[in-house]
């Protein structure tokens, strides 16, 4: 019996949609990290019971963080991103969490360093905060060891294709590196939209909005490039579309940021038809209701859409490219340097 509601939306669900793809679904994602990582450092020494943990959100790390200090008795205090809507800002409320939401902007790579900006305004007048660095603490990684291993218990030998939205770097690159380490046949696909620094599709707007959470405006010390075989780049037409048809065929409700990984999935399946292909759904699609579900109807068919094939960052184009990484560095301006 689970001991705290943070082990129970953590765990991860494993469902097979046909013979070759499967969607590792989690109603939370990043519980799975932050709860490890709170663990890690309270073992470590490195935060005692009490202390207050501060890290920047787009969304599903915020609420995973609070519940993780929620579980071992500390205090949270959450940098938000616009996108942060009124139901999490709730729950982090009744938490006990603090938060503070930056203004409104068009720009969510300027949203991301104001983000930044103010943590470390922070810890100037509160030192004695531990700054969780998601995007850069190799903790993060921790939590994902426990799924890597059932993942291969239940794919066996399989040789397995991994699709999920790159993000910070940690639950791609910690799950490609588990599996990899227990002698599996893995290519990791990651997933970017327009507009992400990380892959270097910064020069392309997408007029919609950028898919937040997958991509992002900094560099992230997590993002370890030479893991990646592959990289899909979605606008939101294209991710909107794979939502919708995840929940049409398969009555799976997840995310934006999950529908642009079951259409890369879908594809590298169809590629490769002798791989196990996992696509990762880090969260639930509650809070794209509005924003993708009520416009089911203008969705087009999965079956229509195709990525272009690229071989260079400039030749990207909207809506949807395909280009064969092969484990190479990551463009100098989205590389941490140090600190």
């Amino acid at each position: 019996m689970d001991q705290h509601i943070a082990q129970a939306v953590g765990r991860p669900d494993l469902i097979r949609l046909d013979d070759r793809l499967v969607c590792l679904r989690f109603e939370t994602m990043k519980v799975v990290s932050a709860v490890a990582a709170v663990e890690h450092l309270l073992e470590t020494g490195a935060v005692r019971p009490g202390d207050t943990l501060i890290d920047s959100s787009s969304g599903i790390y915020a609420y995973a963080l609070a519940l993780a200090c929620h579980q071992h008795g500390m205090h949270c205090h959450i940098v938000g991103s616009t996108t942060v809507d009124h139901t999490l800002r709730t729950q982090l409320a009744v938490l006990g969490a603090t938060f503070e939401q930056m203004e409104p902007s068009s720009d969510l790579g300027l949203d991301q360093k104001r983000r930044v900006a103010r943590i470390r305004e922070i810890l100037a007048e509160h030192p004695e905060y531990h700054w969780m660095r998601q995007y850069h603490d190799a903790v993060h990684y921790l939590g994902y060891r426990a799924v890597a291993e059932r993942l291969r218990r239940e794919t066996g030998t399989d040789p397995i294709t991994l699709v999920g939205g790159v993000g910070s770097g940690a639950s791609t690159g910690a799950l490609a590196e588990g599996l990899r380490t227990a002698g599996a046949d893995v290519r990791l696909t990651g997933v970017q939209p327009y507009g992400s620094l990380t892959f270097g599709s910064d020069h392309i707007a997408d007029p919609e909005i950028i898919i937040a959470g997958i991509g992002s405006s900094i560099p992230f010390g997590n993002v370890h490039h030479d893991l990646y075989d592959t990289v899909h780049w979605l606008a939101f037409e294209a991710a909107l579309a794979g939502s919708v048809d995840l929940l049409r065929r398969h009555a799976v409700f997840a995310g934006l940021s999950t529908g642009a990984a079951y259409l890369a999935a879908r594809w590298e399946a169809g590629l490769e038809p002798g791989r196990t292909t996992v696509f990762i759904a880090a969260d639930t699609g509650h809070r794209y209701v509005d924003s993708v579900f009520a416009r089911h109807r203008e969705a087009a068919a999965v079956e229509d859409l195709a990525p272009l094939t690229v071989t260079s960052q400039d030749q990207l184009a909207l809506p949807w490219c395909r280009m064969d990484w092969q484990h190479a560095a990551g463009p100098a301006t989205a590389t941490v340097t140090a600190g």
